[in-house]
């Protein structure tokens, strides 16, 4: 890649939008950007529990693809909010299958990041024959390891003042398991203490997100409207292990061995540290490894922008 970095394309609205009735009681907000019956791309947001913003819709050349973007099931504009009730990775992978039903396209690009990466893989593997192209960034595969490092002991030893913060709300008798403890006050009756908990989980997740650190996204993470899904719908999947058995995505890494794509993968990520990316790299020889040097974990970051930038002009065949 050169040195020039991309930033992303101009700002844009939708060009269709609506809600889409999946069942199980829930309706999916999503939006259509770029053009009408370009390249099918279809976005998949971190969290889970994050929601997507008018951000995400600036990473694809608008004049050379159509872009599906949705909030998951209890996020954003979806319906119910914060719902965990038919709420997990199976559900949203069957879920992407009826929204690419819905949008009339065979096939389409695949792009995620974070647990965005996780449900893309997910979904690839279920579906290899409807996916074109995945672009990964800051892969998380939802192995034990990965989960003890963001909640037990990792992160912890490199942000020890936000770890504090994070386990102070917590009883010194519940610490040994913080993911259990944080998921019984965002799940019980006590409406001030789900707030309190939901602002301590996802202040703990946007201090990880950035190299640098980000007032305006730690504002943006404190936003009940976003910090309620989030810690609400992420205790819960992490409590459950993702519906995924240890190790799976690697080792059904041969369901994509035909599938093209490219990992972004911020070389300094607290969230989600570059062994996953690599570790996947090693199984899927279609994927490239993409290492920023001076990112973190955000898609925001400019190491991170330009290279998902550079992946989706790449497979619109307009990329170096």
């Amino acid at each position: 890649m050169n040195q020039h970095r991309r930033t992303l394309y101009p700002e844009i609205e939708p060009f269709d939008s609506g809600m889409l009735d999946v069942g199980d009681g829930h309706s999916l907000y999503w939006e259509r950007v770029g053009t009408k019956g370009a390249k099918p791309a279809v976005f998949l947001h971190g969290g889970p529990g994050g929601g997507m913003s008018p951000s995400h819709r600036r990473q694809w050349n608008p004049a050379l693809y159509d872009v599906l973007l949705f909030d998951q099931r209890g996020c954003g504009r979806s319906t119910p909010f914060a719902s965990l009730e038919a709420n997990d990775t199976w559900t949203i992978v069957d879920d992407i299958e009826r929204l690419r039903e819905m949008a009339g396209h065979a096939r389409w690009q695949v792009f995620g990041g974070s647990w965005g990466a996780t449900l893309a893989l997910a979904y690839a593997q279920a579906h290899p024959a409807r996916v074109t192209e995945l672009i990964l960034r800051g892969v998380f595969l939802a192995r034990r390891a990965e989960k003890r490092w963001l909640y037990e002991h990792g992160a912890s030893q490199i942000m020890p003042e936000a770890w504090e913060a994070f386990s102070a709300i917590i009883p010194p008798a519940e610490r040994d398991d913080l993911v259990a403890a944080y998921h019984r006050r965002l799940t019980g009756s006590d409406e001030a203490e789900r707030a309190r908990a939901a602002g301590a989980w996802s202040q703990w997740e946007g201090v990880l997100a950035t190299l640098l650190p980000d007032p305006a996204l730690l504002d943006d993470f404190a936003d009940p409207a976003k910090a309620v899904p989030m810690a609400r719908i992420a205790a819960e999947f992490f409590k459950a292990d993702f519906w995924l058995q240890e190790g799976q995505l690697l080792r059904e890494a041969g369901q994509i061995a035909q599938i093209p794509g490219i990992i972004v993968q911020g070389r300094h990520d607290i969230c989600t540290p570059p062994v996953s990316a690599y570790d996947l790299s090693k199984v899927w020889p279609t994927g490239e490894l993409w290492i920023v040097d001076d990112a973190g974990h955000s898609a925001g970051e400019p190491g991170i922008v330009d290279g998902l930038v550079r992946a989706t002009d790449r497979f619109a065949g307009t990329g170096d």
